[in-house]
């Protein structure tokens, strides 16, 4: 019989705990599938006796997770810590160096450090597989990496924070300000106590530079990623979108233009009629297209014990075939250190939203401002009228620069009848 593939997991909250469970509830599959028996040796975690709802007994446990790198009797180390720094880092770097097989959760590290953990990876000749990274039970890796390998890709997108898509969901179905619901999806535990991660972009921007690396053959490069989240999408414009056929999603986008790759993570406005508009609540999307296969959309859960597990297992059954790919897609001299394409020479429509006292001329001198920026309006919706007091005015436009409509909107916000900060949502035809 063939001896099994001893590993180690470190960390056991959510992730790591799952991938426990489901080693021992599918064992007799994933060893077929696998060719051999899978077997958990070893585990690390911080505190030894919490209640995870897993049986510990017969795993030798280490409190240094750097430890599980020099245990001889471990294949492979599945790291389920977390973060881009501290011991989820000095675990996985300890573990290449040692000659063992990586499978790791963690985009923070991968965005981040990934360039120099492939290279140490390649010089060791061992696998650094990352499936759950993004997009959880989604394999959108690899898909990329290898399903559509053939390709080249030029664009890969997708709904990346399960969180925020969940939010901005409850927000247009039930009419409810951003506060409260996130409030809500706090005791509900679909966000975490500190939120910013999810709602301020960096956990989908992570994301979106793991995806930007394998699509485009180059480094990653998460410092070239521009970041907004979804703190500012009031109740007001998610209605307003509905009524000209619009809905808010935070987008992750990775696009090849003319002088660069550009990536950029920020609340879209997408036609009602695209696919990816109907992806709700907690649920993740990836788009890709490629020249050859054109378009191909994933969708499932993005996050959760069993979606995450179910990728991290199948990574483990991988290298348990003896089948893993360069990290990046192709060999680390291959990858091409392309120019990131900055976000003021972003071209596409918008949405504005002013909030103006309704007197005589403040729609000429909004126009005013934007005829004197070139940027050309399809069409402006004002609601009612209030003489002398705040109404909303929203204008979409035509293609324009983005440099064109933040220049533009810095001189509306100075006028004396524009009463609070402009609104501004880009429009995407995915």
């Amino acid at each position: 019989m063939t001896r099994p593939l001893a590993i180690a997991v470190a960390g056991l909250g959510t992730v790591g705990a799952g991938v426990v469970k489901l080693l021992r509830a599918n064992a007799d599959i994933i060893a077929a599938r696998a060719g051999r028996p899978i077997a958990i040796t070893a585990v690390s975690a911080r505190e030894r006796n919490r209640d995870r709802g897993i049986s510990l007994s017969g795993l030798r446990w280490y409190e240094d997770p750097v430890a599980l790198a020099a245990d001889p009797q471990v294949d492979v180390v599945v790291e389920c810590i977390g973060g881009s720094e501290g011991p989820a880092r000095a675990l996985v770097q300890a573990a290449i160096a040692a000659g063992k097989h990586v499978v790791t959760a963690n985009k923070a590290l991968l965005a981040v450090h990934g360039a120099a953990l492939a290279q140490a990876s390649e010089a060791r000749g061992v696998a650094l597989a990352f499936e759950a990274a993004v997009a959880g039970g989604i394999p959108a890796i690899k898909a990329l990496r290898e399903g559509l390998a053939a390709n080249r890709i030029q664009r890969v997108a997708g709904i990346l924070n399960g969180t925020c898509n969940y939010i901005l969901t409850v927000m247009r179905e039930q009419k409810r300000e951003f506060a409260e619901v996130l409030a809500e999806a706090q005791k509900l535990g679909y966000a975490e106590a500190d939120p910013s991660f999810d709602i301020d972009g960096i956990d989908a921007a992570h994301k979106l530079a793991i995806l930007a690396a394998l699509a485009f053959g180059r480094p990653v490069d998460f410092a070239a990623v521009h970041v907004e989240g979804i703190r500012d999408v009031s109740a007001l414009d998610i209605a307003l979108a509905e009524e000209l056929g619009y809905r808010i999603k935070l987008l992750g986008i990775a696009r090849r233009e003319d002088g660069g790759i550009a990536t950029r993570v920020h609340p879209c406005m997408v036609p009602i009629s695209a696919p990816i508009a109907r992806v709700d609540g907690v649920f993740n999307a990836v788009v890709a297209e490629g020249d050859f296969v054109g378009r191909v959309m994933m969708e499932g859960r993005g996050a959760g014990e069993g979606p995450t597990a179910s990728a991290v297992v199948a990574d483990v059954i991988d290298i348990a075939r003896g089948r893993f790919t360069p990290v990046w897609g192709a060999e680390a001299a291959a990858l091409k250190p392309e120019p990131s394409f900055p976000m003021d020479r972003h071209t596409g429509a918008y949405y504005l939203r002013l909030m103006v006292v309704d007197r005589p001329g403040v729609i000429a001198d909004v126009t005013g401002v934007l005829r004197d920026h070139a940027i050309s309006l399809e069409s402006m919706l004002q609601r009612g009228r209030a003489p002398g007091e705040a109404v909303p005015v929203v204008l979409t436009t035509h293609e324009t620069s983005e440099a064109s409509v933040r220049a533009a909107l810095k001189r509306i916000a100075e006028l004396n009848t524009v009463m609070e900060k402009p609104a501004l949502i880009r429009i995407e035809a995915l």
